[in-house]
């Protein structure tokens, strides 16, 4: 079951970016990121309130600093969408797991080189190789799909910086729930700091003309966020093994062949071959890198 819930959240998360690129014809990104965390809150509010759970905690820091680096993740992922094609901006976010994995080999390199000469850990060769390949998969990808214009050149910058802020938000979530924070909660609290985020940079910068019913673009986005991030979480508290776990880690690349089918079939997006083959090789290194980092935990403990 717990496969089936991260695959009906790559598919809502997917849907969520359409909605947003609709969406960004008519709001800049704070505002959608502002109407994505006041909705979300109202589902989340009306959610613990039907299990009986409260919203107090006591850890009121670890959330600020999930909620950071998660509206930075969010903020720049929506520019991104603006900017590129829905599956190539889709991709970038994904990198998550392989930036994870280049955190872990610079551990290890630091912890190498400190070590005495006798005592030095293995380098993990194998993934620095998949986080290597990783990295390539972008070059290829970004080839075919940056260099019209400076707009497009600073998506694929904060795309990158997407797929890297979201992987300290993931790490910062599964310390949460190791602390015992529902995930309600925590998704509350995400939803929180998005609406004063984006709530801030609207009222610096400014906010659009109503659009009339355009406005109703706004309500998806929230509630396909709110339910994605929802079903990730159950995804990940359901598997109660380690093989599990990395099933379910590895199905959440099924919301790059959602994108890409909607890229493709929405949109009329057309993305070359070279940038075809750069996603398939994100999308491996991504799952060799979480297979690698589960497999050296385990030797660690």
């Amino acid at each position: 079951m717990h496969a089936l819930w991260m695959v009906l959240a790559a598919f809502l998360f997917a849907s969520m970016g359409v909605c947003v690129k609709l969406g960004s014809a008519y709001f800049h990104p704070a505002e959608m990121i502002f109407w994505r965390g006041i909705i979300g809150m109202a589902l989340l509010w009306a959610l613990a309130r039907s299990q009986g759970a409260t919203l107090a905690t006591a850890h009121p820091g670890k959330h600020a600093w999930r909620s950071f680096v998660g509206v930075v993740s969010l903020g720049t992922w929506f520019y991104a969408i603006t900017q590129l094609p829905l599956a190539t901006a889709m991709t970038l976010n994904y990198m998550s797991s392989v930036w994870i994995a280049a955190f872990f080999v610079a551990g290890s390199l630091w912890a190498w080189r400190a070590a005495a000469k006798g005592q030095r850990p293995a380098l993990q060769a194998p993934l620095v190789m998949a986080v290597l390949a990783g990295f390539a998969g972008v070059v290829m990808m970004l080839r075919p799909s940056i260099g019209q214009t400076p707009q497009q050149l600073l998506g694929a910058s904060l795309g990158m910086l997407s797929g890297m802020t979201a992987a300290m938000a993931y790490m910062q979530v599964t310390h949460l729930s190791r602390m015992g924070e529902p995930e309600s909660r925590t998704v509350f609290y995400f939803a929180l700091g998005s609406a004063l985020a984006g709530g801030a940079v609207t009222l610096a910068i400014g906010h659009s003309a109503w659009p009339g019913w355009a406005g109703l673009w706004l309500l998806p986005i929230g509630v396909l966020a709110a339910l994605g991030q929802l079903c990730m979480t159950r995804a990940y508290g359901s598997a109660h093994s380690a093989k599990g776990t990395l099933v379910v880690a590895s199905l959440q690349y099924s919301g790059i062949v959602f994108a890409s089918l909607y890229s493709v079939l929405l949109f009329g997006d057309r993305i070359p071959a070279l940038g075809w083959l750069g996603m398939a090789l994100i999308v491996g290194s991504g799952i060799l890198a979480t297979v690698l980092r589960a497999r050296s935990t385990r030797n660690l403990a």
